[in-house]
């Protein structure tokens, strides 16, 4: 087993260097550059360019070696073929790390080219992520090395959940996502073909990162097994991790290796470390993002008793059957305090019971009302709130008090909230206040759900 890589020097670099700048704004490099300035990066920033030539004012290099200042990191980003003499270059310049975007390896079946440059790496010991890989973006930091421009995806504020992909497409569409949603970015790592930095360095690095309190995966293949089982032994004591796994199938599989050169083996193989690690699996896009919403948000639970209130019948109805048909979810009983409390407030069309329908012309203090008294009935665990914003009490005042009150929230507490552009502007409202708001009754159960599992595996180890 090998020693852990540091990726601080790729992560927090003081200086970088970007090999394969060019004028051309359509071009990777020139792209490259233009994130790190529109971040404000406010390290070094060196351009190198065999031409030689100024571009957009600043000095370029013709190569790292006449850069005179040590390079934390250095992003490449010219063909194939020359990586290895400039990753040699940036292994005499004593670079600590290196991003290599480029593709053109192992992925195509250019396997000797790829083990040329890992045994370089390997050799002067270069932190190398990649090759074929979109790299790094640290918000704290203001590093960049995405070679897709802001004006077509959008860059989420500083939080806490850290997104590692292997496939750049995949990650870059879960970065466009969660830039309109309400919880932020602590790291976003893609590292392609993981010819030196894999899966296993990056999980132990952020293990340890105090800015990541959840860790979200998108993976093709592990390529270090046994190491990978002893990190996620470790890793799921201290935060949880989500992972959306590719290559079920056979056909999948396939297409995995000629995506990434992934060996992407067993998918039940997989599956079973993952479960037996305490790992939440999503199936799909979706429920990864909707499972990283509810960990970036929402405490632990003491158990998976729920309680919803709503100001719709037939949507709390579809609720409470998501929750009952979940396995691991009960619909919570209310205690006679609670129940008392209630009747005081609720006007008299109002059935105590759960689901507690406030019904249509319920407003922004009748949710107020409820949820004061639920939120401290200790026979309640979870809280799910549906908010319709079609019904005549339901507006920008309902959004704001439920964001009031979630700021002393010590339950979870979801929003379920469906409808067109006037919910659409609410849901925006509330989860940029970190409330989470899902569209569907078996999605915001399924959230619940994992925070409940992952809350029973933490306690059992």
């Amino acid at each position: 087993m090998r020693d852990p890589i540091d990726l601080k020097p790729m992560l927090k670099p003081k200086s970088v260097a970007i090999i394969g700048v060019s004028r051309n704004p359509d071009k990777v490099g020139h792209i490259i550059l233009q994130n790190y300035l529109n971040a404000g990066y406010s390290g070094r920033l060196y351009l190198v360019n065999k031409s030689g030539e100024e571009i957009l004012g600043m000095e370029t290099y013709k190569s790292i070696l006449e850069i005179k200042d040590r390079i934390d990191l250095a992003v490449i980003s010219i063909p194939a073929q020359f990586v290895p003499e400039v990753l040699e270059e940036c292994g005499k310049a004593k670079v600590k790390s290196a991003v290599v975007v480029s593709g053109g390896f192992a992925e195509i079946g250019e396997k000797a080219l790829q083990d040329e440059i890992t045994t370089i790496a390997e050799k002067y010991k270069i932190a190398m992520l990649g090759p074929n890989c979109l790299g790094v973006v640290d918000p704290r930091s203001r590093v960049d090395t995405l070679f897709l421009p802001t004006y077509k995806l959008s860059r989420p504020e500083i939080g806490g959940v850290s997104f590692v992909a292997q496939s750049g497409a995949v990650g870059s569409t879960i970065l466009d996502l969660i830039s309109g949603e309400g919880f932020g970015l602590s790291k976003f790592i893609s590292y392609g073909n993981a010819a030196y930095v894999d899966e296993v360095d990056i999980l132990n690095y952020l293990m340890n990162d105090e800015e990541t309190r959840v860790i979200v995966m998108y993976i093709e293949g592990i390529k270090r097994a046994r190491e990978f089982v002893e990190i996620a032994k470790k890793v799921t004591k201290k935060k949880p991790v989500i992972v959306l796994k590719a290559g079920k199938t056979a056909e999948g599989s396939a297409a995995a290796h000629s995506h990434t050169a992934a060996l992407a083996g067993s998918y039940q193989a997989h599956e079973a470390i993952f479960r037996q690690f305490g790992f939440i699996i999503a199936n799909d896009i979706s429920e990864l993002f909707f499972y990283a919403k509810v960990f970036a948000s929402e405490p632990e639970p003491n158990g998976g008793r729920v309680a919803v209130i709503t100001n719709g019948g037939g949507v709390g109805v579809l609720t409470v059957d998501a929750v009952s048909s979940s396995g691991m979810l009960s619909l919570a009983q209310f205690s006679k305090e609670s129940s008392n409390a209630l009747k005081k407030v609720m006007p008299t069309l109002v059935n105590i019971r759960n689901p507690l329908d406030l019904a249509g012309d319920a407003d922004d203090k009748r949710y107020s009302q409820a949820l004061s008294v639920l939120s401290s009935d200790n026979g309640i665990d979870m809280l799910i709130v549906i908010a319709l914003f079609q019904t005549p009490g339901a507006d920008s005042r309902l959004a704001t008090e439920l964001i009031r009150l979630k700021e002393n929230m010590q339950k979870p507490m979801l929003v379920l909230s469906i409808g067109a552009e006037f919910t659409k502007m609410h849901k925006i409202m509330m989860e940029s206040a970190g409330l989470p708001v899902y569209d569907s009754p078996a999605s915001i159960a399924l959230a619940l759900e994992a925070l409940l599992k992952y809350s029973i595996y933490k306690k059992k180890h």
